[in-house]
C-alpha cells in the first residue's frame, strides 16, 4: 500500500500508484483544526477521486473533541477508512502537540483514538512511529491502547521521532508489535524493492507492507512487488519508453488537477525521481524544468528519445486531453 506522504500523494500520485497496483492508498496528513477552520489548503488535500478507492483519509490533531469533530465531516465524504496519525516527525505538527508528540503523551493519545472510533463511521487505523526517542520506546504499548480502544489496524514506522529517516528501520520493533496484538500490523521502513518487502513480512509477520520515498518516481515498485510475492521472481525493470510514459501520464493527471502552470511546476519534484539513472538525465532535467505546457513537455521526451534511441517520437506517449 502507499504511505501517505506529505507533498507528495496527491490524487494524480495516487492514482498513478493504483494503476500499478497499490492495494490502498492514503490522503495526505490532514490538520483536524484546519480541516474545522476551512482552511482552502487542507480543504484541497481532503478531496479524492473515486478512482482511488480503497482510501484512507489520515488526519492528525491535539485535541479529543476537535479531532472527533473533523471525523464527522469526513465522514460526510465516505472514504473507506480514517487513520490517526501519531508518527510525524516534523517540528511544525509537533510542536502543536500533534503527530509524534502524542508518543509522549499516550493518556491523551488514547482520549484522541477513543473520540475518534465513536465518531468514525468507518474503520479507523493508527499509524505510529517507535517512540520519541531510544529511551522512550512505546509501539507496543501505543499498539495495545489502539486496540483496546477500538482501532482496526496498526502501521508501525519503526523509527524514534529524534531518529527522523536518519537510523535504519528496526524491524524487530514491528515484530514485537505483531506479537502482541490482534489487529492487523502493517509495516513501513525501508522498503526500497520486492525483495525489502518480502523480507519485512517473512521477519516481522506484519499483515500488509506500506511503502512511502520507494515509490517516488517508481510506482513500478508496486506491481513488481505484487508479482514478487505470488511469482517468487523479479520482473525487469521498466524500459526508457515505459518510465518516460508514465511520467508524461503523471503530468497529465496533474495537469488535470492544478491547471496547466501549476500542474507542470507540481510536477518537476517528481521529474528528478522518474529520471534518476536514464542516460544524459541532466541535460533533460535541465530541459524541462524550464517548460510551462504540456505540449512543450511531450515535445522535449520526444526529441530525447529521438536523439538517444534515433527513434521517432514514440507512440507509447498518450495523446494530450
Amino acid at each position: 500500500m502507499l504511505a501517505p506522504l506529505a507533498g507528495i500523494a496527491d490524487s494524480p500520485y495516487r492514482l498513478i500508484a493504483k494503476r500499478f497496483g497499490a492495494a490502498l492508498v492514503y490522503t495526505e496528513m490532514i490538520s483536524a483544526e484546519g480541516l474545522l477552520r476551512g482552511n482552502t489548503r487542507t480543504l484541497r488535500l481532503f478531496y479524492f477521486n473515486p478512482e482511488e478507492r480503497p482510501i484512507g483519509v489520515q488526519i492528525f490533531g491535539s485535541d479529543p473533541e476537535k479531532t472527533a469533530s473533523a471525523c464527522q465531516l469526513i465522514n460526510k465524504l465516505k472514504p473507506d477508512l480514517i487513520d490517526l496519525n501519531f508518527g510525524c516527525p516534523v517540528k511544525k505538527v509537533v510542536k502543536k502537540n500533534g503527530g509524534a508528540a502524542l508518543l509522549k503523551d499516550l493518556d491523551l493519545l488514547k482520549k484522541i483514538v477513543s473520540a475518534v472510533t465513536r465518531s468514525a463511521e468507518f474503520p479507523v487505523t493508527v499509524k505510529i512511529r517507535s517512540g520519541w526517542d531510544q529511551n522512550n520506546l512505546v509501539a507496543v504499548q501505543v499498539a495495545k491502547i489502539a486496540e483496546e480502544c477500538g482501532a482496526s489496524a496498526i502501521t508501525v514506522h519503526p523509527r524514534t521521532r529524534k531518529d527522523g529517516f536518519s537510523k535504519r528501520a528496526d524491524w524487530n520493533i514491528t515484530a514485537c508489535v505483531k506479537k502482541k496484538v490482534n489487529i492487523p500490523v502493517i509495516g513501513s521502513g525501508d522498503v526500497l524493492s520486492p525483495q525489502d518487502a518480502k523480507n519485512m513480512l517473512d521477519r516481522t509477520g506484519c499483515d500488509a507492507v506500506m511503502i512511502g520515498r520507494g515509490s517516488i518516481g517508481n510506482p513500478w515498485i508496486f506491481s513488481h512487488t505484487n508479482h514478487f510475492l505470488k511469482c517468487g521472481e523479479l520482473l525487469p525493470e521498466p524500459s526508457l519508453e515505459e518510465k518516460i510514459e508514465t511520467c508524461f501520464k503523471h503530468a497529465q493527471l496533474l495537469v488535470k488537477e492544478k491547471g496547466e502552470l501549476t500542474g507542470i511546476r507540481s510536477m518537476r519534484k517528481h521529474l528528478l525521481f522518474y529520471t534518476k539513472g536514464i542516460p544524459r538525465s541532466k541535460e533533460l532535467r535541465q530541459r524541462l524544468f524550464s517548460l510551462e505546457t504540456l505540449e512543450q513537455v511531450k515535445q522535449a521526451f520526444c526529441e530525447y528519445l529521438l536523439h538517444i534511441k534515433n527513434v521517432n517520437c514514440p507512440i507509447h506517449l498518450p495523446p494530450i486531453n
